[in-house]
C-alpha cells in the first residue's frame, strides 16, 4: 500500500480541473499563464454579475450574493478544519 502526499493530491485534482472544458482552460491560463490573467477573470466575474443584474433585475443580483456567502460559509469551515 502507498501513501500519496499532498503534492500528489493537489497535482490529481489539478489534472481533473484542466481537463473540464471551459473551466480547465481558465483554471490553467489563471495558474501557469501570465501574471495579469487573474485580474481579467475577477474583471470577468463582476462583467457577468452585472450583466446579470441588468438581464434579470434585482435576482441577479442577490442569487449570486447569496451564493457567495454559502461558499464563504464553506471556506471558513475548511479553515477552521485545518
Amino acid at each position: 500500500m502507498t501513501m500519496t502526499s499532498a503534492a500528489d493530491t493537489g497535482h490529481f485534482t489539478r489534472k481533473i480541473t484542466y481537463r473540464i472544458p471551459l473551466i480547465g482552460r481558465m483554471a490553467r491560463e489563471i495558474v501557469e499563464g501570465d501574471e495579469d490573467t487573474p485580474f481579467y477573470a475577477v474583471a470577468m466575474l463582476v462583467s457577468l454579475w452585472a450583466s446579470a443584474f441588468m438581464i434579470f433585475g434585482y435576482a441577479g443580483l442577490i442569487i449570486p450574493a447569496l451564493i457567495m456567502v454559502a461558499v464563504m460559509f464553506l471556506t471558513l469551515i475548511r479553515i477552521t478544519m485545518g
